[in-house]
């Protein structure tokens, strides 16, 4: 893998502007697999996908397979999908329960913790084949913090505990502040694919800017409701008179490339005329999480947390919770990205809260739905837009001079300003310009966990 870099990142990500060619030149797709998806922490899945021994999901680190697999003894694994023989893949599903992973060229065998359990004909190695040496090689750094798993194809860096910093909080909003086991993945999942670059994708999920004007259709429906029936919060926070109003909320820089926009009011509706059931737990612990986030948020924005989701932040570099899902980014080339869309519900909710749940996120982001298509042909638009490279730069300077900071020391501004899009660059500048350091994607390490309930 490269360690010089060929481009000039300090000229080309500026302060106000951004060099459009980011966007498309493989050379910069190339330094950023090394630099940012293989050296740093990415987001691979959350244990919720894997509940029972033996389950299994196909995910990706940057550009390289991935097994995330549940072990007998119940733990999670990360594993790369290549036999240590010849290089095939051992599994081909992109999802099940199995047993052991076996290669289909020359039969190979791997238990589900990796140890490579059988070859076919070991006489024909004599004694120099040592299965300990050979078993599936791990992630060399796994974090997991309230379920969510993070891989680093780097075996030295900071920890998993510093790369979230103050966007720890936000998971345990968005998680209700539920433990690992109690969140549930297993609705299915949301697939889409655009032919543009993923960057897009990241920016454009943490703009205030461009809702009312690309999503028109979905603004206009949710504010005649709201004007009709407003509920509490949206009495309190929300201008109908624009979804995106400077007034409607802010954006907010978490530091470490992590942002959000906060409008602290319910708005992934299902924009039905079904009402919306009470929150309520059926179990004795999830009472207790339900009223710590209620003495935390008051009991109607907990009530609404709950129903359609607490945070709307993005988690450097692929990682983006929006309502009630978590959004996984996964570059492909520089031109072409794919997307994940993972739906929560929580065990200890009723089923009607649950339903509403999946109704809330199919309103605006599923396939026939208000919002998903609309962001998609926009990124390809730009993506074709770019090509037009006579004045290169891109403008992200909206808002920057009324930015300040809050009681928590952190940088804030309007909803519709480009702080969101200035942060993320910041962080994508400094790890695109920083020295290799002691860890390198091709060493081996002793493998580390950061566990939270």
């Amino acid at each position: 893998m490269k360690t010089q870099a060929k481009f000039d990142y300090d000229y080309l990500v500026q302060t106000d502007k951004i060099h459009s060619s980011l966007y498309s030149e493989p050379g910069v797709f190339s330094d950023e697999m090394d630099r940012i998806f293989h050296r740093g922490w990415v987001y691979v899945g959350h244990v919720g996908e894997v509940p029972n021994s033996g389950d299994f999901r196909l995910k990706k680190i940057g550009l390289q397979p991935v097994i995330m697999v549940r072990d007998q003894s119940g733990k999670v694994n990360l594993l790369l999908n290549r036999c240590r023989h010849r290089g095939s893949t051992v599994c081909q599903s992109e999802r099940g329960n199995t047993r052991a992973f076996r290669c289909s060229y020359h039969g190979w065998t791997y238990r589900l913790n990796g140890d490579l359990s059988g070859v076919p004909y070991p006489e024909g190695y004599g004694d120099s084949l040592r299965k300990d040496e050979m078993g599936l090689t791990h992630v060399p750094r796994v974090g997991i913090y309230r379920g969510f798993v993070f891989g680093s194809m780097s075996p030295a860096g900071i920890t998993l505990e510093e790369h979230l910093g103050r966007a720890a909080r936000e998971l345990d909003l968005f998680s209700g502040l539920a433990d690992a086991e109690d969140i549930e993945v297993t609705s299915g999942v949301h697939k889409y694919d655009f032919k543009a670059n993923w960057k897009m994708a990241v920016e454009n999920s943490m703009d205030g800017y461009h809702p009312n004007i690309v999503h028109a259709s979905f603004v206009d429906a949710l504010v005649e409701k709201i004007k009709n029936k407003p509920s509490p919060e949206h009495q309190v926070a929300f201008n109908p008179s624009s979804f995106a109003a400077d007034g409607a909320g802010i954006t907010r820089d978490l530091g470490g490339g992590h942002v959000m926009l906060d409008y602290g009011f319910r708005m992934y509706d299902p924009l039905n005329r079904d009402p919306m059931p009470t929150v309520r737990a059926i179990t004795a612990a999830g009472e207790e999480k339900l009223a710590e986030l209620s003495r935390q948020c008051g009991a109607e924005r907990a009530a609404d947390m709950i129903r359609e989701g607490g945070t709307h932040t993005f988690i450097f570099p692929n990682l983006i919770l929006i309502g009630l899902q978590m959004r996984v980014v996964q570059p492909v080339s520089p031109t072409y990205t794919e997307v994940c869309l993972y739906p929560t519900l929580l065990k200890w909710l009723t089923p009607e809260v649950n339903a509403i749940r999946l109704r809330s996120h199919e309103a605006f982001f599923g396939s026939a739905s208000f919002g998903g298509p609309d962001d998609s042909e926009i990124f390809e638009r730009v993506q074709a837009g770019i090509v037009a490279d006579l004045d290169p730069w891109m403008i992200i300077s909206r808002g920057m001079k009324r930015e300040h900071i809050d009681d928590e020391g952190l940088t804030i501004s309007d909803m519709t300003d480009e702080l969101t899009q200035r942060a993320i660059w910041k962080q994508w500048k400094k790890m695109m310009t920083q020295e290799a350091g002691a860890g390198t994607t091709r060493k081996r390490a002793s493998r580390t966990a950061v566990e939270r309930a």
